[in-house]
């Protein structure tokens, strides 16, 4: 809800990546040789420009000052706009993998697509440090430019944000006598298109594993039956590729499959041939009797040599906070066994 503390700081490392991209911007001296008498790095800071121009304006020297002062480069974060043709679903989410541990997984909603405007702007003495300025941007903007910005700390997600260039206006300041300072000045309107995210889980909590009730007949009476529920996977996560495969076409329509082994599996118990779940049914040798297109997946055809997978325990200890799964249910009758099952040790005790 709104009003819990997070901060993933997506808009300073989207600052900081457009920033990077002018901070090693160079302009040259040539003598009438055409030799390089001088090579200047252009120093650029967050801000308006018009802020350095003031500050230039109010100084009382009106030469060496100036050719420390300019040119320079100055950027400025200008609007924040909803971007609609980004949306996603608000209520899908994806899974966010640790760098450290590659099992350990969270889940969270998709980010919200945002536009953040920025404006680069600098300002030269003479037209030919402009012209170079100028000419060291442009060939990188197609009209975009890439970046890779890890979004989030302490998970895997990353994504190339694009920073596109919009527009290009440039004003030439010389009016006056000889006094007058002259400001030759480029603004470059570029948009990036980020993404905003709610808070990182900080514990997902994880799957309830195993639920367990024992009934008793009467108040301090032995416990007379035991329910139990576990979960159930309802897709392969493992992707066991255990040898087991088709041996024979399979249309949307057959629910008799041939395989080349059947030692792995047992009626009652699910597999996946690609992305459809099927229950068996019945197993006579190679032949199995299956009810396709389980928990939703869909029915399609599959071919000879198509991998089938279990969906079995393995895949329960795999499910993912988020995600869909079903359930298996036990009985269990004790009758007058006089035991009782002890939560600390995990165990029926006398």
């Amino acid at each position: 809800m709104i009003g819990n503390y997070f901060y993933n700081e997506t808009i300073r490392k989207t600052v900081i990546a457009f920033g990077t991209l002018f901070n090693n911007i160079k302009i040259k001296k040539f003598g009438t040789d055409g030799k390089t008498i001088s090579q200047v790095k252009v120093p650029i800071a967050y801000g308006p420009m018009q802020r350095f121009l003031a500050r230039i304006e109010q100084q009382a020297n009106f030469d060496d000052n100036i050719a420390i002062s300019l040119p320079r480069l100055s950027f400025e974060l200008q609007s924040y706009t909803y971007d609609p043709t980004r949306k996603a679903s608000p209520i899908t989410k994806f899974t966010l993998k640790s760098p450290t541990d590659k099992v350990k997984t969270k889940k969270m909603f998709l980010p919200v697509p945002y536009d953040i405007g920025f404006r680069l702007s600098f300002a030269t003495k003479l037209q030919d440090d402009a012209l170079q300025i100028i000419e060291q941007i442009l060939p990188f903007f197609q009209p975009s430019y890439n970046v890779t910005v890890n979004m989030l700390e302490g998970v895997e997600e990353s994504r190339d944000i694009p920073f596109t260039l919009r527009n290009i206006s440039f004003t030439d300041e010389y009016e006056g006598d000889f006094s007058t300072r002259r400001f030759i000045q480029y603004d470059l309107d570029f948009v990036s298109k980020t993404y905003f995210y709610q808070e990182v889980p900080t514990d997902e909590g994880g799957i309830i594993k195993k639920v367990q009730v024992d009934y008793s007949t009467a108040i301090r009476a032995p416990r007379a039956q035991r329910y139990t529920v576990v979960p159930q996977a309802t897709r392969d996560y493992n992707n066991d590729n255990d040898g087991f495969f088709l041996t024979e076409e399979l249309n949307t329509k057959k629910t008799l499959i041939k395989v080349n082994n059947n030692a792995a599996f047992s009626t009652n118990t699910y597999i996946q041939i690609n992305e459809e779940v099927m229950r068996i049914k019945e197993i006579d040798g190679t032949n199995m009797i299956v009810a396709r297109g389980q928990y939703g997946s869909t029915i399609a055809e599959h071919h000879v040599n198509d991998n089938i997978n279990q969906v079995n325990s393995v895949d329960r200890d795999l499910i993912e906070v988020g995600d869909e799964f079903g359930f298996t249910e036990s009985r269990s009758f004790f009758g007058e066994d006089g035991q009782e099952y002890s939560s600390s040790l995990g165990q029926d005790v006398g």
